[in-house]
């Protein structure tokens, strides 16, 4: 059985939700902390770099949230994988992209705009990080301008990678700026696999 090591508050609900998109049997490990940090001795024999997630199929095991869901549509999901070396490039650039160029600016977003108490926001670093996700969100709608899905016109991993990537702008009030995005990220977390996912992170 797959065994994910994380919790959902984490970037462990981008692999619930995959794993859930195969439909393969799996257990969630929770991981140890200690006053907020990881304190746990088998995720480290797992992930050098002391980070969840963590994956374990037989004697397979892999770090890295979007490295594991393309893991796991390669294996067991192949209507969500690459089928093509174009596809699977096309792939790779999109989940890159979202780790390298909205990942951060999201976080600091939300972390500054409603997620930390008021007295410890900084205005100016929330304007900063909006203005990344701007750019970011105006690449991401042209790419979708009359098209469904970021790859081959299917939903596939990259769909989950990028949008899971994008979980916290669920809440950004200018998404309808980018009307290819909004109707492309309702389509993606309308599905039940992130529904579910999304349950178990929220609660």
């Amino acid at each position: 059985m797959i065994k994910l090591y994380g919790v959902p508050q984490s970037r462990a609900v981008r692999c619930l939700w995959m794993v859930g998109e195969t439909g393969q049997p799996y257990e969630l490990i929770p991981v140890a902390t200690v006053n907020g940090k990881i304190a746990d001795p088998e995720l480290l024999r797992i992930n050098p770099n002391n980070k969840m997630p963590a994956l374990v199929d037989g004697d397979v095991r892999i770090f890295e949230s979007l490295a594991i869901n393309i893991y796991l549509a390669e294996k067991y999901a192949p209507a969500l994988k690459a089928s093509s070396p174009a596809e699977a490039g096309t792939i790779a650039q999109w989940s890159l992209w979202a780790a390298n160029e909205i990942e951060m600016a999201s976080q600091d977003w939300a972390s500054h705009s409603f997620v930390r108490p008021p007295e410890q926001r900084d205005a100016a670093i929330a304007a900063t990080a909006k203005a990344k996700i701007d750019r970011a969100l105006a690449i991401l709608d042209g790419a979708l301008k009359g098209r469904d899905w970021l790859v081959g016109n299917r939903f596939t991993v990259a769909d989950v990678n990028v949008a899971s990537v994008c979980y916290r702008l669920l809440q950004y009030p200018d998404l309808a700026n980018f009307p290819n995005v909004k109707r492309w990220f309702e389509a993606c977390w309308a599905r039940p696999a992130a529904q579910h996912a999304r349950k178990l992170r929220e609660g």
